[in-house]
């Protein structure tokens, strides 16, 4: 990752601010974009000149592009995107959730996504390709209790990530996902604190550390993970974090 450019969602916390972390460590010159501008600078100011702060709202289709921009403009270029943003709350029962709560869930989820992929290709397809990771859940696969706006909104994102790699392969781009399992991060804490179906009711030591994802996605980058380009990679797979490297 020497050199390389990166735009990370969501990362003033979490997974996305320990993949800012793991990725500078390894060479690559980051974006951190997240609403809590505050929060990103902090941490853009930890790892130093290799990284930049920008604020966006994965909502917002301008923020997206503006981050995009910022990213080429301060480091010349973006070779990765990883589409992190993500929002659990509002858990809910379908007959009680907030409509409005719910639809904003899945224009972050699922809409972020988009949005990040839809600023990023044109840059990545005239520099000769790049990669585009998008965190994704167990979530994605199977219906679970109070989770139904979460549920869909990942399930869409998963098959966005695939239609990418359909689309946009052959141009260059390296489209997969990161199914990373269950994380100690606020989003824990918010899921325990719902006490809403058994995913709430895990022991924290049941969760893995944030920076086991952010490994993860780095070795997504490389050769190693050419053989799930278009596809899913979970974490829970012994086999994967063996060659990852959490073994």
């Amino acid at each position: 990752m020497q050199g390389k450019s990166v735009l990370i969602t969501g990362a003033s916390r979490g997974i996305g601010a320990e993949t800012a972390r793991v990725f500078a460590e390894a060479g690559a010159r980051v974006c951190l974009a997240a609403r809590s501008k505050w929060e990103i600078t902090q941490i853009a100011e930890q790892i130093g000149e290799a990284a930049i702060a920008v604020a966006c709202d994965v909502s917002v289709y301008s923020d997206v592009a503006a981050a995009v921009e910022a990213t080429v403009s301060t480091f010349g270029g973006l070779d990765v995107v990883i589409n992190n943003a993500g929002v659990i709350e509002p858990i809910s029962r379908m007959e009680t959730a907030d409509p409005e709560g719910w639809s904003h869930a899945v224009d972050i989820n699922l809409k972020g996504v988009f949005y990040g992929m839809r600023a990023a290709l044109p840059v990545m397809v005239d520099n000769g390709g790049g990669t585009i990771l998008t965190v994704s859940s167990g979530a994605a696969h199977n219906p679970i209790e109070g989770w139904s706006h979460y549920c869909s909104s990942k399930a869409g994102a998963a098959i966005l990530t695939a239609c990418a790699d359909k689309e946009m392969q052959d141009k260059g781009i390296r489209a997969m996902g990161l199914s990373p399992g269950t994380v100690a991060t606020q989003m824990q804490r918010e899921i325990s604190a719902s006490g809403i179906n058994p995913v709430s009711l895990l022991k924290w030591e049941d969760h893995i550390p944030a920076d086991w994802p952010a490994k993860a996605l780095l070795w997504m980058c490389g050769p190693d993970a050419d053989d799930f380009i278009g596809s899913e990679i979970s974490l829970r797979d012994e086999g994967i974090r063996k060659r990852v490297g959490l073994i």
